[in-house]
């Protein structure tokens, strides 16, 4: 009965989302500013199109401020703090599927705005591959770190730290990770580039 509600709730709350239009943010909330160095060199001159760099896409580190589409006042600054991949099991019950790993992802969620986040963290982010193939959180804790609980509650003002663990097949290189708020609901979904390994 309750996994029905669940679904009853989650299929209205979609439906209700799904009217607000989606974007995709990747420009860090702050970037650092212009050197002396660099000002000097051109103290009155503006860059031609030709010399302007590309706006710096979000990697690893950056902070990204996303909304909520619940209600009024939802904000947070998510921050991709680190990834670990692979990631070893927390212990030997909490293993990967055969030809699969575990990759930890540490977020850091302040809450920026004026209403109180409770949600579940893990519902709303995903990694992506170099193919596109998006892969969901699993409830697997691994050695990297402490991972967020089922449900998280951020008062405004306030921060939380965990990993959020996929699971992810061997010959798959990530690329990408996405958070959105409201459980993946929000049409505001933060996404990071992963530096590729050397």
């Amino acid at each position: 009965m309750r996994r029905t509600l669940a679904l009853v709730l989650s299929g209205l709350f979609a439906t209700t989302v799904a009217c607000s239009a989606k974007t995709v943010s990747t420009t860090p909330s702050s970037t650092p500013p212009p050197s002396n160095a660099a000002a000097q060199e051109t103290p009155a001159t503006q860059p031609s199109p030709e010399t302007t760099s590309p706006k710096a896409q979000a990697s690893v580190g950056d902070t990204l401020d996303l909304a909520g589409a619940a209600e009024e006042g939802e904000q947070l600054a998510v921050t991709v703090v680190k990834v670990v991949d692979p990631a070893g099991a927390s212990d030997e019950f909490s293993t990967p599927d055969p030809d699969k790993r575990f990759v930890a992802v540490q977020f850091r969620l302040k809450n920026t705005g004026s209403a109180v986040y409770d949600d579940s963290p893990g519902n709303g982010a995903t990694v992506v591959d170099t193919q596109g193939q998006q892969f969901e959180a699993t409830v697997e804790d691994t050695s990297a770190g402490p991972g967020f609980p089922g449900s998280v509650t951020i008062a405004p003002g306030d921060t939380g730290l965990g990993f959020i663990t996929f699971e992810v097949p061997e010959k798959s290189t990530v690329a990408k990770i996405q958070f959105a708020m409201n459980s993946g609901f929000s049409g505001d979904t933060g996404q990071w580039k992963v530096p590729k390994k050397h």
